[in-house]
This record gives structure tokens, C-alpha cells and sequence, in this order.
């Protein structure tokens, strides 16, 4: 019995770090989307805006202002309002982790 619930747990500790990269590989692929403006990992082109680095809190309010058009743009309005209030803090912890 005792063997039995180890190799249970260990199953339910392996499918939770699945799921773990699963997410994380989900944010990567939500992340990528603002490669063309903002650069690969947020490492914008001299003349663009950087992401990387930034902090979490500061990159979230700006996606949550132009989400809720308070925040004048081209097209982030656009893009920002295509996720949920979750998914763009996740984006936005992805690029405050990158390094500058």
C-alpha cells in the first residue's frame, strides 16, 4: 500500500509539472506575438520599446490602460483587448523576467 500511494504521488507531481510547462510554453507563444514591434524576448531594436526588464506591475497597468482605452495607441488597444486580465499578467511577468 505504502509503495503504492509513492508512485501516486510521484504521478500526480509529474503530470503537475506538465502542466506547469504547458503554461509556460503558452505564454512563450503569447509573448512572441510582440517580436515584431518589441523584439525577440522583448529586446526591442534601437528606436522601439523594450519590454525586457521592465517591472511586472508597470508592464501590466500599461496592457490593463490600453485593454480599457485609457492608453492612446495604433494598435495595443487592439491587441490588449484579444486576452484575459490573467493573460496579460502573465505576459507581462514573462518580459519583466527576460534579461535587458
Amino acid at each position: 500500500m505504502v509503495n503504492t500511494t509513492k508512485w501516486l504521488a510521484a504521478a500526480v507531481l509529474c503530470a503537475a509539472a506538465a502542466g506547469a510547462q504547458a503554461q509556460v510554453n503558452q505564454i512563450k507563444v503569447w509573448a512572441a506575438a510582440c517580436a515584431n514591434c518589441h523584439g525577440t524576448d522583448g529586446r526591442a531594436e534601437p528606436g522601439g520599446i523594450a519590454l525586457a526588464g521592465q517591472s511586472k506591475n508597470d508592464l501590466l497597468q500599461k496592457l490593463l490602460d490600453f485593454k480599457a482605452g485609457k492608453r492612446p495607441a495604433t494598435i495595443m488597444h487592439q491587441l490588449a483587448k484579444g486576452y484575459t486580465d490573467e493573460q496579460l499578467a502573465d505576459i507581462a511577468g514573462y518580459f519583466a523576467a527576460q534579461k535587458k
